[in-house]
């Protein structure tokens, strides 16, 4: 993932002042010039706000007035894309609802819909979703049926409950299922993008309420289109590393008469850095055809003693009744800028069709520890 500082940089401000500084050429502007340099220490979302902010204080008046301009350098300047966009599309949303008129709402949504292909919209669309729930989701389901791929993808995207960088929309995340009806109209889209996006949306939805995840995934699988079965995987994922039944009924996952010996830990203490190894061999003890959905957890340490359970997607296999698989496995403690690790007792299980095995047992090392040499002879 890029740096806040690769995407809206310093060059990025500059080149954004400079089209709309090409929009009104009989107007200087006086904010957003000098904010190419105030953006260090920011993360990304505190630098769009900040450009958002710098354009909407160089555009005064109405609505229209900041469209008019917006519309101006998106036709004079072919530059005017990329991750610019981003403030500009905010600042499009923040004066509509600041506005607050039906005229104004309307064409900030259609405006939204024609930058989404420059660079999506859908951190802007939130702030509509907010400022009225109803009217955005009205204009959203005809999006749905644009041609154009890029407005489908926001239809599904920007009203993601749990959309990535963007800020939450609480009537959604308070009334799960108010967005089902776009998926629905989108699951089939000849879209990879599109399909990608509603499978995340989908996923977002299992997080508040699970059973409507998978009761609208099932109806999905009643009229699949050919890319069906790998959206629906991709949009249970957490459910089935949460081993909810029902998930994994629905992708095939049935209980299963399996014997599982291990896991067993290599080496119960693990080197600062250094990797767990663990092994273990799965075995049909049944009579029927066994598909296994397997996965591993590690419980980390944390700083107050206790621990947190991380699923990791293991294996998928298909097993006649008396064959085996064996698993041989590491997973490396290697430092990580997305989490901490602490030293002491951890521990490490399977998951199999959503059951977990007993845990195996192992210690981290602190990272000042050495490993003790041998006695010379």
């Amino acid at each position: 993932m890029p740096f806040a500082d690769e995407l809206i940089s310093p060059d990025v401000a500059t080149a954004l002042s400079s089209s709309i500084q090409s929009a009104i050429p009989e107007r200087r502007l006086s904010e957003l010039p000098q904010l190419s340099g105030a953006l260090d220490g920011m993360s990304l979302r505190e630098r769009a706000d900040l450009l958002r902010d710098g354009l909407l204080a160089d555009v005064p008046g109405d609505y229209r007035a900041l469209a008019d301009v917006v519309r101006s350098a998106r036709d004079l300047d072919s530059g005017f894309t990329g991750w610019m966009i981003w403030p500009v599309t905010s600042a499009i949303a923040t004066r509509a609802t600041q506005e607050n008129t039906a005229a104004a709402f309307a064409d900030a949504m259609a405006l939204l819909a024609e930058l989404t292909h420059k660079l999506t919209s859908e951190f802007a669309i939130r702030t509509l979703l907010r400022h009225d729930l109803d009217r955005a989701l009205a204009v959203i389901t005809d999006w749905t049926k644009s041609p154009d791929e890029h407005v489908r993808r926001l239809a599904s995207e920007g009203t993601r409950p749990y959309l990535p960088w963007a800020v939450r929309v609480p009537e959604i995340t308070q009334h799960p299922g108010v967005t089902v009806a776009i998926l629905d109209a989108l699951y089939r889209d000849d879209s990879a993008y599109v399909r990608r996006s509603v499978a995340n949306h989908l996923n977002d939805l299992s997080r508040d309420a699970p059973d409507l995840a998978v009761e609208t995934a099932q109806r999905w699988f009643e009229a699949p289109a050919p890319a069906t079965a790998t959206l629906v995987r991709h949009g249970l994922r957490t459910l089935i590393k949460k081993g909810h039944p029902g998930a994994l009924a629905l992708l095939g996952f049935a209980p299963a008469t399996v014997d599982v010996d291990g896991p067993n830990v290599t080496d119960t203490q693990v080197p600062w850095g250094g990797d767990v190894h663990f092994s273990a061999v799965l075995r049909n003890t049944g009579t029927e055809h066994a598909r296994l959905s397997i996965d591993y957890i590690i419980e980390y340490l944390k700083a107050n003693g206790t621990l947190s359970a991380k699923v990791f997607k293991l294996a998928q296999r298909d097993l006649a009744p008396g064959a085996e698989v064996v698993i041989d496995r590491k997973h490396s403690f290697r430092p990580l800028t997305t989490r901490r690790y602490y030293p002491g007792g951890h521990t490490l299980a399977l998951q199999v069709n959503g059951i977990r095995t007993h845990p195996a047992a192992f210690e981290l090392l602190p990272a000042d520890a050495q490993t003790a040499l041998p006695a010379e002879s």
